[in-house]
Order: C-alpha cells, then structure tokens, then sequence
C-alpha cells in the first residue's frame, strides 16, 4: 500500500506539473504577442502623426521650399534644345607666312571656333567670340543650326580680354535661317558658387557643335596670358578642347555666363577649362558692337601712321613702371603720327578703342583701315613723373614707297 499510495503522488505532482507548465507557457506567450501588438500599434499611430504632421508642414510652406531647394537634373537636353538656335561654328580662313633660307613662302590655311549670337540690328546678326578665333583672317566663314553658311566681317576686337564681335549681314541668310536661329541670354556670373552646374557647347575639333558638362571648379582664378596680360577666369572641369574656343559656358537657366577658351591655361593638364566671366566681358562685348563693321583692304591701301615702334612687354612694363603698349622710339616728319601730334617717348596703347600691347596688334588692326580712315588713338605720355592718357585724332597717311 504505502508503494502504491507513493506511485499514485507522483504520478499526481508530474501531472500537475506539467498542466502548469502548459499554462504557464500559454500565458507567457499571450503577454509576448500582446507587448509586440501594442508596440505595433504604437508605432504605427507615431509615424501617421509624424507623416500627417509632414504633410502639413509641407503644404504650409511650399512656396519656401520652391525657392530655397536646388534641384540638380542630369539630363540637361532640355536647356541644350533651348540654346542651340543662338550657337554657331566659325571657321578661320587665313594666310600663313614662312620663310625659309631666305625664300618666303605662302599657304592658305584653316582654323575652327566656336561663337554666340548675342544681338540683332536692323542689317546684321552680331556674334561673340575669342579674339584670336578671328583674327588675322582673310575670310570668316559662320555656320548655323541649319547647316546654312555665310560670311562675316569683324566688328571689333579686344586682345587683352582675348574678345571679338563679328557681323552677317542678314540680307545673306534666308528666312529659314532667321526662322531657326535665336540671339541668346546673357546672364551673371557673380552669382556663381563653387560646385554649381555649368554646360559648354561649342564646335570641339571643328566636327560641329557638342556638349559637354561639369561643374564650376574655381572662381576668380588669376591667369597670365600668352600675350603677357593677366585675367581672372572661371574654371571648371567641363571638357573645352581645341574649337571650343569662343562658345558658351552655361548655368542650368541656360544662361550664357561664360566666354569658353582653348588657349587660356593651355592644355596640359586635363580636366581644367577656362571661361571668361560674362560679367567682365560684357561691358567691352556692348563697345565692341557698336563699333563700324569692317572689311580688309587691299595691301597696298593699308594705312601708314609713320612711327618707329618698340614693344613694351609685360616684363619691362614691370621692371621701368612703364604702360604697355606701343613705344614711339621716332616720329618721320610730315607723317600722319606726326599730323596727329604723337610724340617721341608717347606708349600708344588703344587705337580705335581697341587695346594694343604689341605692334602685331597694330599690324593687325591695320589690315581694316585704308590711307585717308581717321581714327583715335590713346597714348601714354609721361609728365612730371607720371603717365598722362591722352585721345588723338589720327588720319592715317599712305604707305612711302621705300617703305613697302
């Protein structure tokens, strides 16, 4: 009995057991999911009231939001299509000049730019570009969106700002062409800001017009150029190869904020390109297109001034605290520098309203103006210790014969 009454107990308190421990398991498992749908819960009602609270935030402020956030697309063919009417190719036809064991020789040759249309007269169509794009030409050939070509004529130049305005006359473009083309935006670029978003379209290589884009990489970056002036340009790592010379450099409104140039810099290192602020050259783009529009003339009607010149280099402009410019070593009496009043030791440095820093500036400038043009001068002439800046009015004379 007392086995038997011992078994029975066992089996009892094993039954209990385990009933509670069944239970106890049930219940602990009912708590956890109770906890986990309560967190559940809760978190979902916060994030409803977070979302809800957004949402009205978001509709409370939506005209700040729709000023103060930048938004930066990738796909920029939409700003492209809008500016592509106002770009156009230039294509440098020129003489090139060498002589070799005293024999000259002669080529013809060719050179490719890129140009902006940025006016509109009632006669011509005004284009922007790099100085060195059109100068020394013999002919200038533009080409538009359509394809279509005509011929230019320079308007102006500037070589320390390395800027040009050459004109097409719109009796030489067909309504097609008018109907296709656009003169463009020009924009500031004081309010550029490191890292902003910047397109250059220009005729890279002479293939045609094409696209590139990056960044503005630096701004104010001082550069000494080849003809001894120095500049601040923009940077910015948007490809500007050889032909891009004289095209546009954009802001995401489509914008013209930059003159774009091969030459600036030089192409030594990759990555780096050079645009001219458009704030800088805009001053001297509106002189330059209200210049008279000019032609070359013949050789032997090129105007003579009668001077023996000496350039004034960067270098010695430094060392002597001299201007740059042109130094008139002698006067020939009877000249035209000598009718002008242009005295020995006067540094002319703007002829036409063109500056000049070297006397194949002059040269060039001349190729425009025939014996008997009237033009002013700007020369610096020293008094009391200092340089004077004074205007003259000169008619250029006719080349002597022992002269050509």
């Amino acid at each position: 009995k007392k086995h038997g009454g011992y078994f029975r107990k066992a089996v009892v308190s094993v039954s209990l057991g385990l009933f509670f421990g069944l239970f106890a398991g049930i219940g602990f498992y009912a708590v956890q999911q109770g906890t986990g749908m309560l967190k559940t819960g809760t978190d979902t009602a916060v994030v409803d009231e977070v979302t809800s609270e957004a949402a009205t935030e978001s509709s409370q402020s939506t005209p700040q939001l729709a000023t103060n956030v930048t938004y930066v697309e990738s796909d920029v063919s939409d700003v492209v299509e809008k500016v592509m009417p106002a770009m156009v190719s230039i294509v440098n036809n020129f003489t090139e000049t060498a002589n070799v064991f005293g024999q000259q020789y002669t080529q013809e040759e060719a050179a490719s730019g890129s140009g902006i249309i940025v006016g509109k007269t009632d006669d011509e169509l005004l284009i922007v570009s790099n100085n060195h794009v059109v100068e020394s030409a013999d002919t200038l050939t533009v080409t538009f969106i359509d394809g279509s070509e005509a011929q230019a004529q320079v308007k102006g130049l500037d070589s320390d700002m390395d800027l040009a305005v050459i004109a097409v006359s719109l009796n030489d473009l067909s309504d097609d062409t008018k109907n296709a083309i656009t003169v463009a935006t020009l924009g500031s670029s004081d309010d550029l800001k490191l890292g902003e978003p910047v397109i250059a379209i220009g005729n890279a290589l002479g293939y045609g017009q094409s696209v590139t884009n990056g960044i503005v990489s630096a701004l104010n970056r001082e550069i000494t150029l080849e003809n001894g002036s120095t500049g601040t340009f923009i940077q910015t790592n948007a490809a500007i190869n050889p032909g891009n010379s004289g095209g546009a450099l954009l802001n995401m409104n489509g914008e013209v904020i930059g003159i774009n140039s091969n030459k600036i810099g030089g192409t030594a290192v990759e990555g780096m390109g050079y645009a001219i602020p458009i704030t800088s050259a805009s001053p001297i783009i509106a002189d330059l297109m209200e210049r008279q529009t000019r032609t070359k003339v013949a050789e032997d009607e090129v105007g003579y001034i009668g001077i023996s010149p000496q350039e004034v280099i960067s270098q010695i402009s430094q060392m002597y605290n001299m201007p740059e410019g042109i130094y008139v070593v002698s006067v020939e009496e009877g000249s035209a520098a000598a009718n002008a009043g242009i005295m020995k030791g006067d540094i002319i440095t703007k002829f036409d309203g063109s500056s000049i820093s070297s006397y194949s500036d002059l040269q060039k400038m001349l190729q425009y103006y025939a014996a008997g043009d009237s033009v002013t001068i700007t020369v610096q002439r020293p008094q009391n210790g200092e340089y004077v800046s004074i205007e003259l009015n000169l008619t250029l004379g006719s080349r002597p014969a022992d002269k050509k």
